[in-house]
């Protein structure tokens, strides 16, 4: 395969799992009519909840529940690669849930799961966030092949984290769901996204929230998918839609070859060398 038509899902997800799911039932018939056969939903699509203990209410043990079911069969029905954005699995930890984004194949089977290892605190005029409050922080470093296709992961937070996706290897494509806020995202998204993409030499598919939310909570949106090169081949603005790319996956062969830089880190086998100072 060396074309790949993929699509990001934008939704301004409610406080409502029903009124959600519908929503994003009619996104994805929308892309799946434009040819889209990997789709990738946004963090937090099932429920941006009035309060952040919300999500702990619906949160499902993992291989049962109806936000699984439901994906699972858009997958199936819609014959697609289905990156489901996240939702809340149970954990361990009283009071937490583990936001996890799961993939289904065509076939509507669950091949991969990733927990978010990052976990966002913000302060500001009027805001702040810890989802450490709520949420348990995943323990395992995402390492996932489809069709041949190395796919790194990665949700919302997990972003400003260069490191941890270098550690996932060489790849082909970077995938993040995410949820940025307003503030953080006007003033880095795409800078992070596109320097993502061009360290990388991949394609970035990067799926938000968008909007204005009950809570109050304003979510930055811009969902977009970005070449090898840094160049933006789909981008939304804040509404709920949809965006679809076909990707050329010849690109990344012909990006490295012509500047190799992906192959070529060192910094793995360098020695430390400082400087004593006695002042």
């Amino acid at each position: 395969m060396s074309s790949l038509p993929i699509a990001v899902i934008q939704t301004c997800s409610s406080t409502s799992p029903d009124d959600n799911i519908a929503c994003v039932e009619n996104l994805i018939q929308q892309a799946v009519a434009q040819g889209a056969k990997w789709l990738v939903l946004p963090e937090y699509w099932a429920i941006m909840g009035q309060n952040e203990t919300d999500k702990v209410e619906i949160a499902e043990d993992f291989g049962n529940g109806r936000l699984q079911s439901v994906m699972a069969n858009w997958a199936k029905r819609f014959n697609i690669v289905l990156f489901g954005g996240t939702i809340p699995l149970k954990s361990p930890q009283k009071g937490k849930i583990f936001n996890s984004l799961l993939t289904f194949n065509p076939a509507g089977e669950c091949i991969y799961r990733y927990d978010k290892v990052h976990l966002f605190g913000f302060s500001g005029v009027g805001e702040k966030y810890s989802e450490a409050d709520t949420i348990a922080a995943g323990e395992f470093l995402p390492q996932f092949q489809y069709n041949g296709i190395k796919i790194a992961q990665g949700i919302c937070f997990d972003l400003r984290f260069p490191e941890f996706f270098r550690r996932q290897g060489v790849f082909d494509i970077f995938i993040l769901p995410a949820a940025f806020t307003y503030t953080t995202g006007k003033a880095h998204w795409t800078t992070l996204l596109k320097a993502r993409a061009i360290e990388n030499q991949c394609f970035v598919v990067a799926a938000g929230q968008g909007g204005q939310h009950e809570s109050g909570r304003r979510t930055f949106g811009h969902s977009i998918i970005i070449d090898p090169w840094g160049e933006v081949l789909a981008e939304l603005d804040d509404n709920t839609g949809i965006a679809v790319a076909n990707i050329d996956l010849n690109q990344i062969k012909t990006v490295r070859r012509h500047l190799p830089s992906v192959f070529n880190q060192r910094t793995g086998c360098l020695k430390m060398k400082g400087v004593e100072n006695n002042g």
